[in-house]
Protein backbone atom coordinates (compact mmCIF):
# COMPACT_ATOMS: atom_id res chain seq x y z
CA UNK A 1 0.00 0.00 0.00
CA UNK A 2 1.08 3.56 -0.71
CA UNK A 3 0.53 6.63 1.45
CA UNK A 4 -2.87 8.23 0.86
CA UNK A 5 -1.31 11.68 0.68
CA UNK A 6 2.20 11.52 -0.81
CA UNK A 7 2.04 7.99 -2.33
CA UNK A 8 5.22 6.78 -0.64
CA UNK A 9 5.36 3.00 -0.22
CA UNK A 10 4.37 2.08 3.35
CA UNK A 11 6.81 -0.27 5.10
CA UNK A 12 6.42 0.52 8.80
CA UNK A 13 3.67 -0.63 11.17
CA UNK A 14 2.44 1.69 13.91
CA UNK A 15 -0.06 -0.74 15.46
CA UNK A 16 -1.50 -4.15 14.65
CA UNK A 17 -4.83 -4.92 16.35
CA UNK A 18 -5.48 -8.17 14.52
CA UNK A 19 -8.86 -8.64 12.85
CA UNK A 20 -12.11 -6.89 13.76
CA UNK A 21 -15.49 -5.99 12.27
CA UNK A 22 -16.25 -2.30 11.56
CA UNK A 23 -16.75 -0.63 14.93
CA UNK A 24 -20.13 0.91 14.08
CA UNK A 25 -21.58 -2.24 12.46
CA UNK A 26 -24.03 -3.00 15.27
CA UNK A 27 -25.95 -6.25 14.92
CA UNK A 28 -29.61 -7.19 15.20
CA UNK A 29 -30.66 -10.50 16.75
CA UNK A 30 -31.18 -11.83 13.20
CA UNK A 31 -27.59 -10.89 12.31
CA UNK A 32 -26.19 -13.10 15.06
CA UNK A 33 -26.81 -16.24 12.99
CA UNK A 34 -25.23 -14.77 9.86
CA UNK A 35 -21.54 -14.51 8.90
CA UNK A 36 -19.90 -11.35 10.21
CA UNK A 37 -17.33 -9.44 8.17
CA UNK A 38 -13.91 -8.98 9.76
CA UNK A 39 -11.08 -6.88 8.34
CA UNK A 40 -7.45 -6.53 9.37
CA UNK A 41 -7.05 -3.54 11.68
CA UNK A 42 -3.48 -2.57 11.00
CA UNK A 43 -2.10 0.97 11.03
CA UNK A 44 0.95 2.10 9.07
CA UNK A 45 3.08 5.24 9.21
CA UNK A 46 4.50 7.08 6.21
CA UNK A 47 8.10 8.15 6.81
CA UNK A 48 7.85 10.87 4.16
CA UNK A 49 4.84 12.95 5.30
CA UNK A 50 4.20 11.11 8.62
CA UNK A 51 0.56 10.40 7.85
CA UNK A 52 -0.60 7.51 10.06
CA UNK A 53 -3.21 5.43 8.23
CA UNK A 54 -5.12 2.17 8.24
CA UNK A 55 -4.46 -0.41 5.57
CA UNK A 56 -7.04 -0.40 2.77
CA UNK A 57 -9.53 -3.24 3.17
CA UNK A 58 -13.03 -1.99 3.98
CA UNK A 59 -15.00 0.17 1.54
CA UNK A 60 -16.31 3.49 2.82
CA UNK A 61 -19.93 2.63 1.92
CA UNK A 62 -19.66 -0.49 4.10
CA UNK A 63 -18.45 1.58 7.05
CA UNK A 64 -20.95 4.43 6.73
CA UNK A 65 -24.08 2.61 5.61
CA UNK A 66 -27.71 3.73 5.66
CA UNK A 67 -28.03 2.14 9.13
CA UNK A 68 -25.17 4.14 10.67
CA UNK A 69 -26.10 4.35 14.35
CA UNK A 70 -24.05 7.25 15.72
CA UNK A 71 -26.18 10.29 16.60
CA UNK A 72 -24.13 13.24 17.85
CA UNK A 73 -26.98 14.71 19.92
CA UNK A 74 -26.86 11.76 22.34
CA UNK A 75 -23.99 13.42 24.24
CA UNK A 76 -24.88 16.45 26.36
CA UNK A 77 -21.18 17.34 26.50
CA UNK A 78 -20.91 17.36 22.71
CA UNK A 79 -24.05 19.50 22.33
CA UNK A 80 -22.56 22.06 24.72
CA UNK A 81 -19.27 21.96 22.78
CA UNK A 82 -21.13 22.67 19.52
CA UNK A 83 -23.10 25.53 21.05
CA UNK A 84 -19.96 27.17 22.48
CA UNK A 85 -18.18 26.86 19.12
CA UNK A 86 -21.13 28.37 17.22
CA UNK A 87 -21.35 31.41 19.47
CA UNK A 88 -17.60 32.02 19.22
CA UNK A 89 -17.24 31.52 15.45
CA UNK A 90 -20.22 33.76 14.63
CA UNK A 91 -18.55 36.55 16.57
CA UNK A 92 -15.04 35.79 15.28
CA UNK A 93 -16.06 35.85 11.60
CA UNK A 94 -18.93 38.34 11.98
CA UNK A 95 -21.40 35.97 10.36
CA UNK A 96 -24.96 37.14 9.69
CA UNK A 97 -28.07 36.42 7.58
CA UNK A 98 -26.05 37.24 4.44
CA UNK A 99 -23.44 34.58 5.21
CA UNK A 100 -23.48 30.92 4.19
CA UNK A 101 -22.25 28.00 6.30
CA UNK A 102 -21.59 24.41 5.21
CA UNK A 103 -21.02 21.57 7.64
CA UNK A 104 -19.55 18.35 6.28
CA UNK A 105 -20.73 15.23 8.12
CA UNK A 106 -23.51 17.26 9.74
CA UNK A 107 -24.97 14.13 11.37
CA UNK A 108 -28.28 14.78 13.12
CA UNK A 109 -28.06 18.58 13.10
CA UNK A 110 -26.42 18.79 16.53
CA UNK A 111 -24.41 21.88 15.41
CA UNK A 112 -26.19 23.48 12.47
CA UNK A 113 -29.37 23.91 14.51
CA UNK A 114 -27.50 26.70 16.31
CA UNK A 115 -26.96 28.51 12.99
CA UNK A 116 -30.64 28.05 12.10
CA UNK A 117 -31.57 29.65 15.44
CA UNK A 118 -29.22 32.55 14.62
CA UNK A 119 -30.88 32.96 11.17
CA UNK A 120 -27.64 32.21 9.34
CA UNK A 121 -28.21 30.22 6.10
CA UNK A 122 -26.57 26.81 6.18
CA UNK A 123 -26.32 23.44 4.47
CA UNK A 124 -25.45 20.06 5.89
CA UNK A 125 -23.58 17.41 3.91
CA UNK A 126 -24.49 14.00 5.35
CA UNK A 127 -24.63 10.64 3.52
CA UNK A 128 -26.28 8.49 6.21
CA UNK A 129 -30.07 8.35 6.04
CA UNK A 130 -31.15 8.23 9.68
CA UNK A 131 -29.00 11.12 10.84
CA UNK A 132 -29.82 13.25 7.77
CA UNK A 133 -33.55 12.74 8.36
CA UNK A 134 -33.15 13.83 11.99
CA UNK A 135 -31.43 17.05 10.85
CA UNK A 136 -34.12 17.78 8.27
CA UNK A 137 -36.74 17.63 11.03
CA UNK A 138 -34.90 20.59 12.57
CA UNK A 139 -35.36 22.59 9.31
CA UNK A 140 -31.73 22.09 8.31
CA UNK A 141 -31.21 21.66 4.54
CA UNK A 142 -29.18 18.49 3.94
CA UNK A 143 -27.42 17.15 0.85
CA UNK A 144 -27.22 13.36 1.25
CA UNK A 145 -23.83 12.68 -0.29
CA UNK A 146 -20.23 11.99 0.63
CA UNK A 147 -18.18 15.17 0.28
CA UNK A 148 -15.60 15.24 -2.50
CA UNK A 149 -13.79 17.58 -4.88
CA UNK A 150 -16.56 17.00 -7.41
CA UNK A 151 -19.25 18.02 -4.92
CA UNK A 152 -17.21 21.05 -3.86
CA UNK A 153 -17.02 22.19 -7.48
CA UNK A 154 -20.76 21.58 -7.93
CA UNK A 155 -21.54 23.75 -4.92
CA UNK A 156 -19.27 26.49 -6.28
CA UNK A 157 -20.88 26.32 -9.74
CA UNK A 158 -24.34 26.68 -8.19
CA UNK A 159 -23.33 29.80 -6.23
CA UNK A 160 -23.04 28.01 -2.90
CA UNK A 161 -19.49 28.75 -1.87
CA UNK A 162 -19.28 29.15 1.88
CA UNK A 163 -18.07 31.84 4.24
CA UNK A 164 -17.47 29.03 6.72
CA UNK A 165 -16.95 25.30 6.12
CA UNK A 166 -17.08 23.14 9.26
CA UNK A 167 -15.83 19.58 9.60
CA UNK A 168 -15.96 18.10 13.10
CA UNK A 169 -14.47 14.61 13.40
CA UNK A 170 -14.81 13.88 9.69
CA UNK A 171 -11.29 14.55 8.34
CA UNK A 172 -9.95 11.31 9.84
CA UNK A 173 -12.86 9.39 8.28
CA UNK A 174 -11.98 10.31 4.70
CA UNK A 175 -10.39 7.59 2.50
CA UNK A 176 -9.19 10.07 -0.16
CA UNK A 177 -7.90 12.92 1.97
CA UNK A 178 -6.36 14.82 -0.98
CA UNK A 179 -9.62 14.81 -2.94
CA UNK A 180 -11.58 15.88 0.15
CA UNK A 181 -9.19 18.77 0.82
CA UNK A 182 -9.38 19.97 -2.78
CA UNK A 183 -13.16 19.90 -2.32
CA UNK A 184 -12.81 22.22 0.68
CA UNK A 185 -10.88 24.69 -1.47
CA UNK A 186 -13.43 24.54 -4.27
CA UNK A 187 -16.40 25.18 -1.95
CA UNK A 188 -14.73 28.04 -0.04
CA UNK A 189 -15.32 31.72 -0.82
CA UNK A 190 -12.14 33.73 -1.60
CA UNK A 191 -12.09 35.16 1.93
CA UNK A 192 -13.79 32.20 3.60
CA UNK A 193 -12.71 30.11 6.59
CA UNK A 194 -12.46 26.36 7.16
CA UNK A 195 -12.52 24.89 10.66
CA UNK A 196 -11.73 21.22 11.12
CA UNK A 197 -11.65 19.33 14.40
CA UNK A 198 -9.92 15.97 14.68
CA UNK A 199 -8.20 13.90 17.39
CA UNK A 200 -4.57 14.91 17.72
CA UNK A 201 -2.08 12.12 16.97
CA UNK A 202 0.33 13.60 19.51
CA UNK A 203 -2.22 13.04 22.30
CA UNK A 204 -3.17 9.59 21.00
CA UNK A 205 0.46 8.54 21.43
CA UNK A 206 0.98 10.40 24.71
CA UNK A 207 -2.08 8.85 26.39
CA UNK A 208 -1.98 5.42 24.69
CA UNK A 209 -5.41 5.94 23.12
CA UNK A 210 -5.21 2.90 20.87
CA UNK A 211 -8.96 2.31 21.18
CA UNK A 212 -9.60 5.39 19.02
CA UNK A 213 -8.19 3.35 16.13
CA UNK A 214 -10.84 1.63 14.03
CA UNK A 215 -11.67 1.05 10.38
CA UNK A 216 -13.87 4.14 10.12
CA UNK A 217 -10.80 6.25 10.94
CA UNK A 218 -8.65 6.10 7.83
CA UNK A 219 -6.12 8.65 9.14
CA UNK A 220 -4.55 9.74 12.44
CA UNK A 221 -3.45 13.31 12.13
CA UNK A 222 -0.74 15.64 13.36
CA UNK A 223 -0.64 19.35 12.63
CA UNK A 224 2.55 18.75 10.63
CA UNK A 225 0.85 16.34 8.24
CA UNK A 226 -2.37 18.33 7.86
CA UNK A 227 -0.30 21.42 7.15
CA UNK A 228 1.37 19.53 4.27
CA UNK A 229 -1.97 18.29 2.92
CA UNK A 230 -3.46 21.79 3.02
CA UNK A 231 -0.47 23.32 1.23
CA UNK A 232 -0.70 20.72 -1.54
CA UNK A 233 -4.34 21.73 -2.10
CA UNK A 234 -3.62 25.47 -2.17
CA UNK A 235 -4.84 26.09 1.37
CA UNK A 236 -3.12 27.41 4.49
CA UNK A 237 -3.61 26.84 8.22
CA UNK A 238 -3.66 30.29 9.80
CA UNK A 239 -4.57 29.34 13.36
CA UNK A 240 -4.88 26.28 15.61
CA UNK A 241 -6.44 25.56 18.99
CA UNK A 242 -5.89 22.58 21.26
CA UNK A 243 -9.14 21.09 22.60
CA UNK A 244 -9.89 18.61 25.36
CA UNK A 245 -12.51 16.74 23.31
CA UNK A 246 -11.94 13.08 22.42
CA UNK A 247 -8.93 12.86 24.69
CA UNK A 248 -7.16 15.77 22.99
CA UNK A 249 -8.12 17.28 19.62
CA UNK A 250 -7.07 20.11 17.33
CA UNK A 251 -9.27 22.75 15.78
CA UNK A 252 -7.50 24.19 12.77
CA UNK A 253 -8.51 27.35 10.93
CA UNK A 254 -7.84 27.23 7.19
CA UNK A 255 -8.07 29.68 4.31
CA UNK A 256 -6.91 30.01 0.71
CA UNK A 257 -3.11 30.09 0.52
CA UNK A 258 -3.02 33.74 -0.63
CA UNK A 259 -5.48 34.99 2.01
CA UNK A 260 -4.31 38.25 3.66
CA UNK A 261 -4.69 36.91 7.21
CA UNK A 262 -1.42 36.36 9.05
CA UNK A 263 -0.53 32.91 10.33
CA UNK A 264 -0.79 32.77 14.11
CA UNK A 265 2.28 32.02 16.24
CA UNK A 266 0.30 29.11 17.74
CA UNK A 267 0.78 27.19 14.48
CA UNK A 268 4.59 27.36 14.55
CA UNK A 269 4.61 26.74 18.31
CA UNK A 270 2.66 23.49 18.00
CA UNK A 271 4.71 22.34 15.00
CA UNK A 272 7.84 22.73 17.12
CA UNK A 273 6.27 20.80 20.00
CA UNK A 274 5.28 17.93 17.70
CA UNK A 275 8.83 17.74 16.40
CA UNK A 276 10.28 17.75 19.91
CA UNK A 277 7.93 14.90 20.89
CA UNK A 278 9.27 12.79 18.04
CA UNK A 279 6.37 12.86 15.60
CA UNK A 280 8.82 12.85 12.70
CA UNK A 281 10.89 9.99 14.15
CA UNK A 282 10.16 6.35 13.31
CA UNK A 283 11.13 5.14 16.79
CA UNK A 284 8.16 7.00 18.31
CA UNK A 285 5.73 4.91 16.26
CA UNK A 286 7.54 1.61 16.70
CA UNK A 287 7.28 1.91 20.51
CA UNK A 288 3.48 2.16 20.60
CA UNK A 289 2.40 -1.50 20.29
CA UNK A 290 3.57 -2.50 23.82
CA UNK A 291 1.49 0.33 25.30
CA UNK A 292 -1.68 -1.04 23.70
CA UNK A 293 -0.86 -4.58 24.77
CA UNK A 294 -0.42 -3.54 28.41
CA UNK A 295 -3.85 -1.83 28.50
CA UNK A 296 -5.47 -4.92 26.99
CA UNK A 297 -3.72 -7.30 29.41
CA UNK A 298 -4.51 -5.21 32.50
CA UNK A 299 -8.20 -5.03 31.64
CA UNK A 300 -8.45 -8.75 30.91
CA UNK A 301 -6.78 -9.66 34.21
CA UNK A 302 -9.15 -7.37 36.10
CA UNK A 303 -12.26 -8.83 34.44
CA UNK A 304 -11.14 -12.41 35.06
CA UNK A 305 -10.48 -11.61 38.71
CA UNK A 306 -13.98 -10.14 39.09
CA UNK A 307 -15.57 -13.18 37.46
CA UNK A 308 -13.71 -15.55 39.79
CA UNK A 309 -14.86 -13.42 42.74
CA UNK A 310 -18.49 -13.66 41.66
CA UNK A 311 -18.75 -9.93 40.83
CA UNK A 312 -20.95 -8.59 38.03
CA UNK A 313 -19.35 -6.27 35.47
CA UNK A 314 -21.29 -4.34 32.83
CA UNK A 315 -20.20 -1.58 30.44
CA UNK A 316 -21.59 1.84 29.57
CA UNK A 317 -21.46 3.45 26.15
CA UNK A 318 -21.63 1.38 22.96
CA UNK A 319 -18.96 3.57 21.42
CA UNK A 320 -16.72 2.68 18.48
CA UNK A 321 -13.66 3.01 20.73
CA UNK A 322 -15.25 0.47 23.06
CA UNK A 323 -15.59 -2.03 20.25
CA UNK A 324 -11.90 -1.69 19.39
CA UNK A 325 -10.97 -2.37 23.01
CA UNK A 326 -13.35 -5.30 23.48
CA UNK A 327 -12.44 -6.99 20.21
CA UNK A 328 -8.68 -6.61 20.62
CA UNK A 329 -8.92 -8.04 24.12
CA UNK A 330 -11.28 -10.84 23.02
CA UNK A 331 -13.87 -9.86 25.65
CA UNK A 332 -17.31 -11.47 25.37
CA UNK A 333 -20.50 -11.56 27.43
CA UNK A 334 -18.97 -14.06 29.85
CA UNK A 335 -16.88 -11.20 31.24
CA UNK A 336 -19.18 -8.22 30.57
CA UNK A 337 -22.89 -8.96 30.96
CA UNK A 338 -24.26 -6.12 28.81
CA UNK A 339 -23.57 -2.60 27.56
CA UNK A 340 -25.86 0.33 28.36
CA UNK A 341 -26.30 3.16 25.88
CA UNK A 342 -28.61 6.17 25.88
CA UNK A 343 -29.04 6.15 22.09
CA UNK A 344 -32.29 4.39 21.06
CA UNK A 345 -30.66 3.62 17.69
CA UNK A 346 -28.24 1.23 19.43
CA UNK A 347 -30.54 -0.32 22.03
CA UNK A 348 -31.73 -3.90 21.49
CA UNK A 349 -28.76 -4.50 19.20
CA UNK A 350 -25.43 -6.23 19.79
CA UNK A 351 -21.84 -5.02 19.77
CA UNK A 352 -19.96 -6.08 16.62
CA UNK A 353 -17.50 -8.89 17.21
CA UNK A 354 -18.13 -9.41 20.94
CA UNK A 355 -21.93 -9.81 20.45
CA UNK A 356 -22.56 -8.26 23.87
CA UNK A 357 -26.15 -7.00 24.09
CA UNK A 358 -26.87 -3.25 24.15
CA UNK A 359 -29.64 -2.14 26.49
CA UNK A 360 -31.17 1.01 27.96
CA UNK A 361 -29.41 2.58 30.97
CA UNK A 362 -32.57 1.75 32.94
CA UNK A 363 -31.20 -1.80 33.12
CA UNK A 364 -28.64 -0.57 35.66
CA UNK A 365 -31.40 0.08 38.19
CA UNK A 366 -32.64 -3.49 37.83
CA UNK A 367 -29.27 -5.24 37.88
CA UNK A 368 -27.29 -3.04 40.32
CA UNK A 369 -23.91 -4.30 39.03
CA UNK A 370 -20.69 -4.29 41.07
CA UNK A 371 -18.69 -2.58 38.34
CA UNK A 372 -19.41 -0.38 35.31
CA UNK A 373 -16.69 -0.14 32.66
CA UNK A 374 -17.03 3.23 30.89
CA UNK A 375 -16.02 2.61 27.29
CA UNK A 376 -16.20 6.24 25.99
CA UNK A 377 -13.67 7.46 28.58
CA UNK A 378 -13.67 10.92 26.99
CA UNK A 379 -17.14 11.59 28.52
CA UNK A 380 -16.63 9.59 31.72
CA UNK A 381 -17.53 12.56 33.94
CA UNK A 382 -20.82 13.05 32.12
CA UNK A 383 -21.71 9.35 32.42
CA UNK A 384 -20.83 9.20 36.11
CA UNK A 385 -22.91 12.29 36.82
CA UNK A 386 -25.91 10.88 34.95
CA UNK A 387 -25.71 7.70 37.03
CA UNK A 388 -24.93 9.22 40.42
CA UNK A 389 -27.56 7.02 42.10
CA UNK A 390 -25.31 3.99 41.58
CA UNK A 391 -23.14 5.12 44.48
CA UNK A 392 -25.86 4.14 46.93
CA UNK A 393 -25.75 0.59 45.63
CA UNK A 394 -22.00 0.30 45.97
CA UNK A 395 -21.42 0.24 42.21
CA UNK A 396 -18.00 1.43 41.12
CA UNK A 397 -16.82 2.82 37.77
CA UNK A 398 -13.75 1.76 35.79
CA UNK A 399 -11.94 3.12 32.75
CA UNK A 400 -9.24 1.17 30.92
CA UNK A 401 -7.53 3.91 28.86
CA UNK A 402 -4.91 5.35 29.21
CA UNK A 403 -4.53 2.95 32.15
CA UNK A 404 -6.83 0.87 34.31
CA UNK A 405 -8.43 3.26 36.77
CA UNK A 406 -11.02 2.41 39.41
CA UNK A 407 -13.17 5.24 40.77
CA UNK A 408 -15.98 5.36 43.30
CA UNK A 409 -19.12 7.05 41.96
CA UNK A 410 -19.01 10.37 43.85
Amino acid sequence: MKCRHCFTLLNHTFLDLGFAPPSNAYLSSEDLVKPEKYYPLKVMVCTQCWLVQTLDYARVDELFSQNYAYFSSTSVTWLAHAQTYTKAIIQKLQLNQNSFVIEIASNDGYLLKNFVTANIPCLGIEPTTGTAAAAEKLDIPVKREFFSEQLGKQLAASGKQADLIIGNNVYAHVPNINDFTRGLKAALKPDGTITLEFPHLMRLIEFSQFDTIYHEHFSYLSLYTVNRIFKAAGLRIWDVEELSTHGGSLRIYGCHFDDVRQTSQSVDKLLVEESQRGLQQLETYQNFQPEADKIKDDLLLFLIEQKRSGKKVVAYGAAAKGNTLLNYAGIKSNLIAFVCDAAPSKQNKFMPGSHISIVSPKKLQEEKPDWVLILPWNIASEIKQQNIQLAGWGTRFIIAVPKLEVNLCD
